[in-house]
Protein backbone atom coordinates (compact mmCIF):
# COMPACT_ATOMS: atom_id res chain seq x y z
CA UNK A 1 0.00 0.00 0.00
CA UNK A 2 2.80 2.43 0.81
CA UNK A 3 4.44 1.53 -2.49
CA UNK A 4 1.38 2.62 -4.43
CA UNK A 5 1.65 6.04 -2.80
CA UNK A 6 5.38 6.30 -3.38
CA UNK A 7 6.21 8.90 -5.99
CA UNK A 8 2.78 10.50 -5.82
CA UNK A 9 2.07 13.76 -4.07
CA UNK A 10 -0.70 13.78 -1.46
CA UNK A 11 -4.02 14.88 -2.90
CA UNK A 12 -4.09 18.16 -0.95
CA UNK A 13 -0.56 19.14 -2.04
CA UNK A 14 -0.98 19.02 -5.78
CA UNK A 15 -0.69 22.50 -7.33
CA UNK A 16 -4.20 22.30 -8.78
CA UNK A 17 -5.65 21.37 -5.40
CA UNK A 18 -3.73 24.13 -3.61
CA UNK A 19 -5.04 26.64 -6.15
CA UNK A 20 -8.62 25.38 -5.74
CA UNK A 21 -8.37 25.55 -1.94
CA UNK A 22 -7.10 29.12 -2.15
CA UNK A 23 -9.90 30.03 -4.57
CA UNK A 24 -12.52 28.49 -2.29
CA UNK A 25 -11.19 30.37 0.76
CA UNK A 26 -11.30 33.62 -1.20
CA UNK A 27 -14.88 32.96 -2.29
CA UNK A 28 -15.85 32.18 1.31
CA UNK A 29 -14.33 35.47 2.51
CA UNK A 30 -16.18 37.40 -0.19
CA UNK A 31 -19.45 35.63 0.66
CA UNK A 32 -18.99 36.44 4.35
CA UNK A 33 -18.27 40.09 3.56
CA UNK A 34 -21.39 40.38 1.40
CA UNK A 35 -23.49 38.82 4.17
CA UNK A 36 -22.04 41.28 6.73
CA UNK A 37 -22.76 44.20 4.39
CA UNK A 38 -26.36 43.07 3.92
CA UNK A 39 -26.79 42.98 7.70
CA UNK A 40 -25.42 46.52 7.94
CA UNK A 41 -22.08 45.55 9.46
CA UNK A 42 -19.98 47.15 6.74
CA UNK A 43 -16.82 49.13 7.43
CA UNK A 44 -15.19 51.87 5.44
CA UNK A 45 -11.76 50.79 4.16
CA UNK A 46 -8.76 52.56 5.66
CA UNK A 47 -7.61 53.93 2.30
CA UNK A 48 -10.99 55.69 1.86
CA UNK A 49 -10.69 57.32 5.28
CA UNK A 50 -7.14 58.39 4.42
CA UNK A 51 -8.25 60.00 1.15
CA UNK A 52 -11.05 61.86 2.93
CA UNK A 53 -8.65 63.11 5.61
CA UNK A 54 -6.14 64.32 2.99
CA UNK A 55 -8.88 66.13 1.08
CA UNK A 56 -10.17 67.84 4.24
CA UNK A 57 -6.68 68.93 5.31
CA UNK A 58 -5.82 70.11 1.78
CA UNK A 59 -9.08 72.07 1.61
CA UNK A 60 -8.44 73.64 4.99
CA UNK A 61 -4.88 74.60 4.01
CA UNK A 62 -6.11 76.06 0.72
CA UNK A 63 -8.69 78.09 2.60
CA UNK A 64 -6.11 79.39 5.06
CA UNK A 65 -3.37 80.24 2.56
CA UNK A 66 -5.48 81.43 -0.37
CA UNK A 67 -7.84 83.68 1.60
Amino acid sequence: MSESRAGREPEERRPEQVWLNRLERRRARIRAEIERNRRGEYRVPTWVLTVILVLVVAGWLALVFLS
